[in-house]
This record gives C-alpha cells, sequence and structure tokens, in this order.
C-alpha cells in the first residue's frame, strides 16, 4: 500500500511539473524584438521612440553585400481603450525602411518613409544597421486631439526582411525566404 502511494504521489508531482511554464530557451533571447520602447509628448504630438534588437542575421548582412535589399516595415496603431466595449482604433500607419548597398562606391542607403527626401548614406555598416533598426520622434498622434486622463494603448510590430527581389528571384537565391520573420506585438498602456 505504501509503495502505491508513493508511487501516486511520484505520478503526480510528475504531471504538475510537467504542466508549470518552462524557462525561456535561450534561442528566444536571439529572436528579433522591438526593445527601448517608448513613448513621450512634444508640444504639438504623441512621439513615439523604439528600436528593433536582433534584427540582422550574419546571412542578412551578407545578402545586402550581394546587391539585395533588405526592407523592415514597422506597423503602428493607437487604441483609445474604451471599458467595456471594443477599443476605439485611433490611428494606424504602417513605416518602411530600407537598406541598400552600393558596393563600387562601398556605401549602404537606408531609405525611411517617414523621411523620403533624405536618405542616410554611410560607409559603416553598423550605422547603417543602427538607422534601420530605429524609430525615432514618429509623430503617431496630435496632442490636442486626446483625451485628459482618458486611457489609451499604442501597439508597435515589425516585419521585417521582407523579400523585394524582382520578378521570381527568389527561385534562384531561395535562403532570402529564410529572411521572413516578425517580431511580437509590444503595447503601452497610458493615460495622457
Amino acid at each position: 500500500m505504501k509503495s502505491f502511494f508513493s508511487l501516486l504521489v511520484s505520478a503526480v508531482l510528475l504531471i504538475l511539473l510537467l504542466l508549470l511554464p518552462h524557462p525561456v530557451v535561450a534561442e528566444d533571447e536571439d529572436a528579433p524584438n522591438i526593445s527601448d520602447f517608448l513613448i513621450t509628448t512634444s508640444q504639438t504630438h504623441l512621439l513615439l521612440f523604439c528600436t528593433i534588437k536582433n534584427g540582422f542575421t550574419p546571412e542578412m548582412i551578407e545578402g545586402v553585400r550581394n546587391g539585395i535589399p533588405v526592407s523592415f516595415t514597422f506597423l503602428i496603431k493607437l487604441e483609445q481603450i474604451v471599458g467595456n466595449w471594443f477599443d476605439s482604433t485611433l490611428v494606424e500607419m504602417s513605416l518602411k525602411h530600407t537598406l541598400t548597398y552600393d558596393p563600387l562606391k562601398e556605401k549602404y542607403t537606408v531609405t525611411l518613409s517617414e523621411q523620403p527626401d533624405a536618405p542616410v548614406t554611410t560607409g559603416s555598416l553598423d550605422q547603417a544597421i543602427e538607422t534601420m533598426t530605429e524609430l525615432s520622434g514618429i509623430r503617431v498622434y496630435r496632442r490636442d486631439e486626446l483625451e485628459p486622463d482618458a486611457p489609451y494603448a499604442l501597439h508597435v510590430k515589425a516585419t521585417l526582411a521582407e523579400k523585394i527581389l524582382p520578378m521570381n528571384m527568389h527561385y534562384f537565391i531561395p535562403f532570402v525566404s529564410l529572411w521572413n520573420f516578425e517580431t511580437d506585438w509590444r503595447t503601452i498602456e497610458f493615460k495622457y
């Protein structure tokens, strides 16, 4: 009887251990994610600052150096939280950053959809990556249109390295399809 009881207790403990959440695997630490997520205000607008961490793989960098452009698309959504009802979407926007490399000039060019007339050109890969992965001072919504003391939620997500090869070139360069990935949504809830 004693052995049956200890066997039953052992089985229950084993089941409980299997049901407990597992610690985060080291692989998840290397996954792309949005960090340094900050919202603030200027005199006229609600501003967004954030960065993508782990956004580039060695294969992506090698692809860029071989003339394959890389694009990141940031999706931004601002909602007003309504108690027991559906949240009200105030604004949805999409921003695109594209990195190209000119091997003759040995220069990287980053084109930002929020500044289409001012591409950033640099000889430094690190500076190009930093420019690609940052949103800095993005005007999300007019401050005078926000209700005082109302709850809001700002959501940000990034889709990384979309294929932008012409025609069906991705059939000849199959590793490009491995670049398609996205971050999870990051959310900040706040009251204005």
